[in-house]
């Protein structure tokens, strides 16, 4: 699965992204993750929901409201608004690109979290290694015949 996901990351620009807070409720909730790609600006339409990224502060995943062309060829200006917000985000984005998310599944994200754990990454390497180890060691000659192979 890893190697999959390592993939499409590299070749089609498709990641996961984690949600903490509930600004998108109730379409993605909080603790979800979502499935995102890497578009151009010019393919973002109202209504879509994507992650804009944002230089010093962490990316902001919110829908679409309204799109005007930007200074440069390719560059759109976006109004952003999180499905659980009263209102716009208190200022536009400029973007050459965006994430557009594919699809979510709630509650994953609390898992995923709990897997990178450091511990649980140590636990899943030790397991790991002790089942090649046990499969590769070798047998000893009275259970090879026992068992019907060469000695």
């Amino acid at each position: 699965m890893c190697i999959v996901l390592v993939l499409l990351a590299a070749t089609a620009q498709i990641t996961l992204i984690l949600f903490r807070t509930g600004s998108m409720s109730p379409t993605i909730p909080a603790g979800s993750v979502a499935v995102v790609q890497r578009v151009p600006a010019a393919a973002v339409e109202v209504g879509d929901v994507v992650t804009v990224d944002r230089p010093g502060d962490l990316p902001v995943t919110h829908r679409v409201t309204a799109v005007q062309p930007g200074a440069a060829a390719g560059e759109r200006v976006l109004t952003l608004r999180g499905d659980a917000n009263a209102v716009d985000d208190p200022f536009p984005y400029t973007v050459t690109s965006v994430r557009t998310v594919l699809f979510a599944v709630p509650g994953l994200a609390t898992v995923i979290v709990v897997l990178g754990h450091p511990v649980v990454l140590g636990g899943m390497t030790v397991a790991a290694t002790a089942l090649v180890v046990w499969a590769f060691w070798p047998r000893s000659p009275r259970r090879a015949r026992a068992e019907g192979g060469p000695l």
